[in-house]
């Protein structure tokens, strides 16, 4: 039996999922593509920006989904390589497959004001954040 691959600490960065697809066999090297989806999260005093590189695909083959409870969804599917029969392939390294990611957002973002762009690769999504009402104060004057 094959070792197990290791298991590596989470990486917040990454959404609690590390590892490398050399760890995985060639056939679980499509299944692992789900991990190899990096984004970057960021918060900035007016929005939650979420930026994910794609490269190689389109904007017709990802797909950005807000589902209930403030849910933001991410998810794609890169193809596999045509292969001829002619062809000899010396090094296969760029993941194929499907990927998916969810991210729970804070109460204080407007879901239905979320704007996804696609530009050289890289998808931004922009999910803005209401303004936050500062209590309003009211001096009592004091009579005597």
């Amino acid at each position: 039996m094959p070792p197990l691959p290791r298991a590596l600490p989470p990486d917040p960065r990454q959404g609690g999922i590390s590892s490398t697809l050399s760890d995985f066999p060639d056939t679980s090297r499509e299944t692992a593509a789900i991990a190899n989806a990096r984004i970057d999260w960021k918060e900035t005093p007016e929005a939650h920006v979420f930026k994910a590189d794609l490269p190689g695909l389109k904007k017709e083959e990802v797909k950005v989904e807000v589902e209930e409870g403030r849910v933001l969804q991410i998810s794609g599917e890169r193809s596999r390589e045509h292969e001829e029969k002619s062809d000899t392939w010396h090094r296969v390294e760029r993941s194929s497959g499907k990927f998916f990611r969810r991210f729970r957002l804070p109460e204080n973002v407007k879901m239905e004001e979320v704007k996804a762009t696609m530009e050289n690769g890289v998808l931004t999504v922009t999910v803005p954040k209401e303004e936050v009402k500062k209590p309003e104060v009211k001096a009592i004057d004091i009579s005597g």
